[in-house]
């Protein structure tokens, strides 16, 4: 009795007998008529049959890059023997008058200069620094590897050519610079074979038969009831696929959505506030004193327009005025110096999001209450793989008679359970507005030892809560968005969020 294969099964091993030798899928794609993608798979379902092998032939491929394609429309030398010619003509010279004579970038001319050092034929004058030709006559280029690959492209029309794996390993360290350089890309590839084994000749020699076989179950089918006599091909959906990378939010976008819907979740309310706030809600209202360093300019970004702001009601800053000076009616004895209005209306951009927090407070002291605010703040930070001029940060307070520290910790410890992390550690810290302050911290999942560090928090002191008319503990915390990001996708540089790397963005995971 023949054997019977689906159609592409059939084409190839009927393809195979005929050619009696193994052929590339390429060459068998074109020959039968399919798309390759379905010899592939037709190929390894006969290999499980043990009807055909398959073998696979690494080798990189070389593709030239714009410098190597100036380099063939130009068809001249390579940079390196243009500047020993340079050198030849014109003595010892520096890299700027080098750079000159090649019309050439100088950071180009040293890439190929350190060719030219590792040939010995060029160096440094130890006395002025400045570059000479090297010990003997430049060979014909085709002897140095390296050129030679570049001088396949012309055989090959300038299209690209193939390396073996062997002759990939010999010349590793050259091709490395060729790619650093960016004369080339280089692919790796897997060239594969199929061909029969014995048992596929002998069914040859016994007979085959193509089984009619749907792709799909169309609405006639379920009709007229032909679908009950119809064999459906079937798909195997461990096999490779192209990857599909749909529209998803940005990572951090995605973040600061969890972060929102986890407050709304434990009942809190959310808030807004202006990114432009006078000195007056981002320092003094939080018992800032007026010389302290965070208030400089090169922590600080003041604006010149308009370089004032109006302050709220006398009431609210008189108080104010006598918490910084002598305490109030807070029981403090405040910071003692003279309080200068005109500093506290100076415009800033807020350096923390507890300035919207703490006018929410003075607008209903009134407990209980639960509010919290995401957005951007500002501070004059040297940009490095921790920090940033601009970035998120999460504030909430929470107003409560019953309310205690352990309240406070409570609560975080849920928010960040909720955003993925179980364990959670706090560490007693200093802040200017809260007493008792602690640092938040949590470990990084599948990383025992590994602790982040996220923000700070704390009950807010009576000369923050008092002079708006608050008697009842207040809960307060500033949490870094960005480093919870960081956290969570295991990112080391801070400044990864906000590249356009695209890979990156496309093979983060929308849910983890």
């Amino acid at each position: 009795m023949a054997l019977e294969l689906p159609k592409s099964e059939y084409e190839l091993i009927r393809y195979l007998a005929e050619a009696d030798e193994a052929r590339l899928l390429p060459e068998a794609s074109r020959a039968i008529g399919l798309d390759q993608s379905i010899i592939a798979a037709a190929a390894r379902e006969l290999e499980s049959r043990e009807l055909v092998t398959l073998s696979e032939e690494p080798f990189e491929e070389l593709t030239l890059r714009d410098a190597g394609q100036e380099w063939l429309r130009s068809n001249s030398d390579l940079p390196e023997f243009r500047i020993r010619a340079i050198l030849d003509e014109h003595g010892p010279l520096g890299l700027p008058e080098v750079a000159k004579h090649m019309g050439s970038d100088p950071g180009e001319v040293g890439k190929a200069l350190r060719f030219l050092f590792s040939k010995g034929l060029a160096k440094k004058v130890k006395e002025t620094g400045n570059l000479a030709p090297g010990k003997g006559d430049v060979p014909d280029l085709k002897t140095f590897e390296d050129v030679g690959i570049l001088e396949r492209f012309r055989d090959s029309g300038g299209e690209f050519i193939e390396i073996g794996p062997e002759e990939a390993g010999r010349l590793s360290r050259i091709l490395a610079e060729l790619k650093s350089r960016e004369f080339v890309k280089i692919r790796s590839r897997v060239r594969r074979r199929v061909g029969l084994t014995d048992k596929g000749r002998a069914a040859v020699k016994d007979g085959l038969a193509a089984k009619r076989e749907k792709n799909q179950l169309e609405p006639g089918m379920l009709i007229d009831g032909s679908w009950r006599e119809t064999t459906f091909r079937p798909y195997d959906v461990t096999l490779d696929s192209a990857p599909a990378y749909p529209a998803k939010p940005h990572p951090l976008r995605q973040i600061l959505e969890e972060t929102r819907r986890a407050f709304q979740f434990l009942g809190f309310e959310e808030i807004r506030g202006p990114y432009v706030e006078s000195a007056f809600w981002d320092f003094d209202a939080l018992f800032q004193p007026q010389d302290h360093p965070a208030r400089e300019m090169q922590d600080t970004f003041y604006i010149n327009r308009p370089a004032r702001f109006s302050l709220p009601e006398k009431e609210i800053v008189d108080k104010i005025r006598a918490t910084h000076e002598n305490g109030g009616d807070t029981g403090s004895i405040g910071w003692g110096y003279k309080w200068k209005e005109n500093e506290a209306q100076r415009v800033v951009l807020r350096t923390h999001t507890t300035a919207a927090t703490v006018i929410a407070l003075k607008d209903d002291p009134a407990p209980p209450r639960k509010v919290f605010l995401v957005g951007r703040v500002f501070r004059r930070e040297k940009t490095d793989y921790k920090h940033l001029p601009e970035f998120h940060q999460v504030d909430g307070i929470i107003v409560d008679e019953h309310a205690s520290l352990s309240a406070l910790l409570g609560t975080l410890t849920a928010f960040y359970r909720q955003m993925g992390f179980d364990s959670v550690k706090f560490r007693p810290s200093f802040f200017p507005y809260t007493e008792p302050s602690v640092e938040v911290f949590v470990r990084m999942p599948g990383r025992e030892t590994d602790w982040f560090e996220l923000g700070g928090s704390g009950v807010f002191r009576p000369e923050v809560a008092r002079p708006f008319g608050c008697t009842v503990p207040v809960l307060a915390w500033g949490l870094g968005l960005e480093r919870l990001a960081m956290a969570r996708y295991g990112i080391t540089d801070i400044r990864k969020l906000y590249l356009s790397d695209f890979s990156w963005l496309e093979e983060t995971p929308l849910c983890r």
